[in-house]
């Protein structure tokens, strides 16, 4: 599902809404969690999961098409690490092992 077949399905579960009005409201919330992640942030949405920035130290790296060695910089990552619910969910309704 991409940003737009959500809104659209949001719009066609809610009919007392507008789409404009749907639109600005996912868009807020998205922005509300980069926002949260650009500070050093998490975002924890209670059964789905949570967001969190994790830190890739600088390393060697390669080339595939020439196999050159090249620096890669350091960089912030986001992760995301699935809440019990959804596990649940995506494997039937059995609860994951501890």
């Amino acid at each position: 599902m991409i940003k737009s077949e959500l809104i659209a399905a949001l719009a066609g579960e809610n009919p007392h809404l507008t789409q404009k009005d749907i639109e600005r409201v996912v868009g807020v919330i998205l922005e509300r969690i980069i926002g949260s992640l650009e500070d050093g942030g998490r975002v924890e949405l209670r059964g789905f999961g949570a967001f969190s920035v994790r830190s890739r130290p600088a390393r060697a790296g390669r080339n595939p098409r020439t196999g050159e060695a090249v620096d890669v910089q350091a960089k912030n990552v986001p992760f995301f690490k699935s809440g019990k619910e959804l596990r649940a969910r995506l494997n039937g309704g059995r609860p994951t092992p501890p």
